[in-house]
């Protein structure tokens, strides 16, 4: 592949990010300037309600209940240093082919997103309750929604590479 298309497949990574970090940032303002904390609004009835939460842990909630000063710090720490990783596979090239390289563009633009709920805020804003009657999922966001959707990306194509050894990867 030459520099040029190399670079440019590169720009369009960086801009997919950059998309990503931006709706999840608009829709983090949008929840916290016209909805109260706790608030509970039903978009689509028994499906899906728009929600008003933050949460100090990691997924799923995890850690949210901790009283460690240092939490919000070791996290702010990790999501950067995986930031650099992925910043790092991109720009070198080596983010394999192209579901997995626009996949790991979505898993950064969503790490950057949350990384920076937490610089600002200590916590991350999440707003998505999505649920089947009474069974519902944990709350998320467009962030969340982007490193979900990467990840499948990215197993995706290790799966398809996998299952067919001498399939050679788009560039």
């Amino acid at each position: 592949m030459s520099n040029d298309s190399s670079r440019t497949g590169w720009y369009s990574l960086a801009f997919l990010a950059l998309i990503v970090l931006v709706a999840d940032q608009a829709s983090k303002f949008a929840v916290q300037k016209f909805t109260q904390a706790g608030s509970l609004r039903v978009v689509i009835p028994g499906l899906i309600n728009l929600v008003h939460t933050s949460n100090p842990g990691v997924a799923f909630g995890l850690l949210a209940e901790s009283n460690s000063p240092w939490l919000a710090t070791v996290l702010i720490v990790f999501s950067t240093a995986v930031i650099a990783l992925l910043l790092w596979l991109l720009a070198t090239g080596r983010a394999g082919g192209r579901l997995g390289q626009t996949g790991l563009a979505l898993i950064l633009g969503g790490a950057a997103g949350n990384v920076l709920d937490r610089a600002l805020r200590h916590s991350v804003t999440d707003f998505i309750d999505f649920h089947i009657g009474s069974h519902h999922w944990y709350t998320f966001n467009v962030a969340d929604s982007a490193i979900v959707l990467g990840a499948g990306l990215v197993v995706l194509e290790l799966f398809r590479d996998w299952r067919h050894p001498t399939h050679e990867r788009a560039s």
